[in-house]
């Protein structure tokens, strides 16, 4: 089973909070981690633009990702908003098989 990071950003902390209870109780992550307020550079809509932000990562394993993403992208604040996955290729074994077992679909 892959484990995957996955990363978003929300313009509020309790929107950042939310999600990741959300997520968390819905066992569609194991953990997660908000962060901020961190400072974003893009292009939005042809402008160029700089924002806070708050930055969300979730740790999943691949059979929950799509329900996460799923998850995450019906509440989300933004209609578009950054969601990458990143997968683990190393890790403390006892990490990795947490996230594998708090990511079980009918609890522990």
């Amino acid at each position: 089973m892959a484990i995957y990071q996955v990363s978003t950003a929300t313009p509020t902390r309790e929107q950042a909070i939310a999600l990741a209870q959300s997520a968390v109780r819905a066992r569609l992550a194991a953990g997660a981690q908000v962060i901020g307020p961190v400072t974003s550079v893009f292009w939005h809509d042809g402008e160029f633009g700089e924002g806070e932000e708050w930055q969300l990562l979730l740790k999943t394993t691949d059979a929950r990702y799509p329900e996460l993403e799923q998850h995450l992208l019906a509440a989300h604040p933004w209609q578009n908003p950054e969601l990458a996955a990143v997968r683990v290729v190393a890790g403390a074994e006892g990490c990795l098989r947490w996230v594998e077992e708090m990511t079980i679909s009918n609890g522990i």
